[in-house]
């Protein structure tokens, strides 16, 4: 069977961990007698440069006519200075809610061989994971008006009722899949929309008696993630909450260069790293190009429902890690130092040896 992907290398780091993901992804595929016709877009600072447009219609025209997207990295220092409308960032925004991405799936997973490479004591780490349902297309970052002048900015905060009912079914339904417990983090003692946020998730919650759900503030739901992360399986939140809560999983699970991400709608469906474009090291060799490759392992779940397929790239993806082998943002004194090629190499042995094993 024929996929259509559009590939959305971006800026920095993203070209260098956008060639890793297609490697892992074509191997994978042939080994379940699928292909992949790939149609190569620019966004973000690359796509300013040379449209004076982060997003230009043809490059959403891609990711309508394809089956999944993958996404590299967008932004740098050098596009600082633009407009808001201009940056690169601007095209985040507006590739989600062009595809209708509502649901930002992100998982927080603690490889047993990566437990000293966050500043979190081991046995505080160790068991936890846990998966990050971020509601990606309503408040502050797309609520009117908006802006900023001499004296005062502001921002509008707002969600409606649809926009958090399919979040709250999708983590719900996910839960059923998992250990059947969801935490829903706002700021409800503050914030009308987050009263109105859990009015809205413990309606739905009764469609789902099976499920256990509680509630907890944002600044004790970051508290928790750092002081026993392992006690939370399904985190459900809001767009702002969600996207800070996620940059903290991805700290205690070691490096931001570990954690994927699969931004999910009704029709569309785009998987990226989790990290940005680091330009400190872009065209290095260094980055890690594992979050690209696990976030590949994703696409082959919700895209290609081929959940087998993603439990295959994380067992190669642990199996590497087992061996010791790290880019920087991992290693420490007595680990085999490796650079993005290589390291995607030696998942693809590893995937190998599995893959003849499995499908034998």
């Amino acid at each position: 069977m024929m996929y259509k992907v559009a590939l959305l290398p971006g800026d920095g780091i993203g070209p260098e961990v956008a060639d890793a993901a297609v490697a892992v992804l074509e191997q994978v595929g042939a080994k379940f007698d699928l292909s992949f016709e790939f149609s190569k877009q620019l966004i973000g600072g690359c796509s300013y440069d040379k449209y004076d447009n982060p997003l230009t219609d043809e490059t959403i025209q891609a990711c309508y006519d394809a089956d999944a997207v993958f996404l590299g990295a967008v932004g740098g220092h050098k596009w600082e200075a633009l407009p808001q409308n201009k940056k690169p960032e601007a095209a985040l925004l507006k590739i989600r809610k062009s595809l209708g991405l509502y649901t930002n799936i992100r998982p927080a997973k603690v490889y047993s061989s990566l437990l000293d490479a966050s500043s979190l004591k081991a046995d505080v780490l160790e068991g936890t994971d846990f998966v990050i349902f971020r509601e990606l297309t309503g408040d502050v970052y797309f609520g009117e008006p908006r802006g900023y002048n001499d004296e005062k900015g502001w921002n509008t905060m707002i969600y409606n009722r649809e926009e958090v009912v399919r979040i709250a079914k999708k983590a719900f339904e996910t839960a059923r899949r998992r250990k059947k417990v969801v935490v829903s983090v706002d700021k409800a003692n503050v914030l009308d929309c987050s009263q109105f946020w859990r009015k809205i998730v413990h309606e739905i919650h009764a469609d789902y008696p099976d499920v256990a759900l509680s509630d907890l503030y944002v600044d004790n739901a970051a508290m928790q993630i750092v002081r026993d992360p392992k006690q939370f399986d399904v985190i459900l939140t809001q767009n702002l909450f969600g996207d800070i809560l996620s940059d903290i999983a991805a700290m205690i699970t070691g490096s931001l260069g570990m954690l994927p991400s699969a931004s999910i709608g009704d029709k569309y469906a785009l998987y990226e790293p989790v990290h940005g474009s680091a330009p400190d090291i872009a065209g290095q060799n260094k980055a890690n190009p594992l979050a690209s490759i696990a976030s590949i392992g994703m696409m082959f779940s919700y895209s290609f429902n081929l959940p087998k397929a993603t439990a295959i790239i994380e067992k190669g993806i642990d199996e590497t890690l087992k061996q010791s082998y790290r880019t920087a943002d991992i290693f420490k004194e007595g680990d085999k130092l490796v650079s993005t090629t290589k390291m995607t190499e030696i998942v693809k042995e590893n995937i190998s040896k599995i893959l003849e094993e499995e499908l034998a």
